[in-house]
């Protein structure tokens, strides 16, 4: 799918849906089919998320994971895991904004998050990697605690760029 022409941030882009110059207007979102745990890798939106998320658009891929979060009812073991996946692009939205305290709030609830869903995971020997929907838990657990305890800071500028990577990490499933 095409990524948008900008990644939202309040009050340097037109707002994506409310917005009629937004990128996303008059867009009616279509329904999301909850994703099988067994064939995560065919939930386009779960991965279109991913994508977006990559290459600077926070704010898209909040609402792409929220989509899918909304298709699971937005509780239980995928519920959790999604919303710590929209709490860190969360995160980078506010680095964008700058504002740090944001940034680290959102990312200690996307480590809670992953931290939950790990708990409730079936045991697996030390030697495995624990992945959920195609990302290692562990290392999600570890990115947003990172993030937390050192927040990437932007410097102020008149002209905030259209998109921007603001992590020094990529979500890439396998």
């Amino acid at each position: 799918m095409p990524l948008p022409p900008y990644s939202y941030v309040t009050g340097h882009f037109p707002h994506p849906t409310r917005d009629p110059a937004g990128h996303m207007a008059g867009h009616m979102p279509q329904p999301v089919s909850p994703p099988d745990l067994a064939r995560w890798h065919e939930c386009h939106e779960l991965l279109y998320g991913m994508d977006l998320f990559n290459y600077g658009y926070y704010w898209e891929a909040h609402e792409a994971w929220e989509a899918v979060w909304h298709s699971v009812g937005r509780g239980g073991l995928l519920g959790d895991f999604l919303k710590g996946l929209i709490k860190l692009a969360a995160a980078g939205v506010k680095v964008r904004e700058g504002r740090t305290l944001g940034v680290v709030r959102h990312a200690l609830r996307a480590e809670e998050l992953f931290s939950r869903t790990a708990e409730r995971m079936p045991s697996a020997p030390e030697s495995v990697e624990r992945r959920f929907l195609g990302l290692s838990i562990d290392e999600l657990r570890r990115i947003a605690r990172g993030v937390a305890e050192n927040p990437p800071r932007l410097t102020p500028r008149d002209r905030v760029p259209s998109v921007e990577i603001v992590f020094d990490f990529s979500l890439v499933p396998k």
